[in-house]
């Protein structure tokens, strides 16, 4: 399967290359970037895209890809849920957070793997994983929806209830 490209999302990405003149393998986060935000995730095809498009190995972008936890291979739901596990989150109580959110959103976390992090709610607005620091160690449990963040998370109820 081929992927289809908008012309303002290709135009954006052409511009972003201009900015490594030296090497066009530097400009694999950029363009990863551009792509997982316009389509949600990275998909085989987005590797493949890719590394044409610098003139680079796929491997070479799978490997970037694979490296960075904020790139998605498959789709998150539609409220993609970040929680900070770090020691100050987790002393706060990030886990008993984790678990309250996948019981309010129904996640079953139960096949989450290193290599497949994220869960996804059966009716796929809510998807949800672990994230290392989001930097508020003072105010945990913290996390991430989209990119609104949230401190001090004590009532899922209320919070999750923003976004349905």
């Amino acid at each position: 399967m081929e992927l289809d490209i908008p012309e303002e999302l290709e135009k954006d990405i052409d511009e972003r290359i201009t900015h490594y003149p030296v090497s066009k393998r530097s400009a694999v986060l950029p363009v990863l970037h551009s792509l997982q935000e316009h389509f949600g995730h990275i998909t085989a095809e987005a590797v493949d895209w890719t590394a044409s498009k610098l003139g680079i190995q796929p491997i070479q972008v799978l490997e970037v890809v694979t490296f960075y936890p904020g790139f998605r291979q498959k789709a998150p739901g539609k409220y993609h849920i970040r929680v900070c596990r770090t020691l100050s989150c987790a002393m706060a109580g990030s886990y008993e957070l984790m678990e309250s959110i996948c019981e309010r959103a129904k996640i079953d976390r139960s096949a989450v793997t290193h290599h497949d992090p994220i869960a996804v709610s059966e009716d796929g607005k809510f998807s949800i994983e672990f994230a290392e620091c989001l930097a508020s160690c003072g105010t945990g449990p913290v996390c991430l929806i989209g990119d609104d963040f949230h401190e001090a998370v004590t009532d899922v109820d209320a919070l999750l209830e923003r976004y349905e």
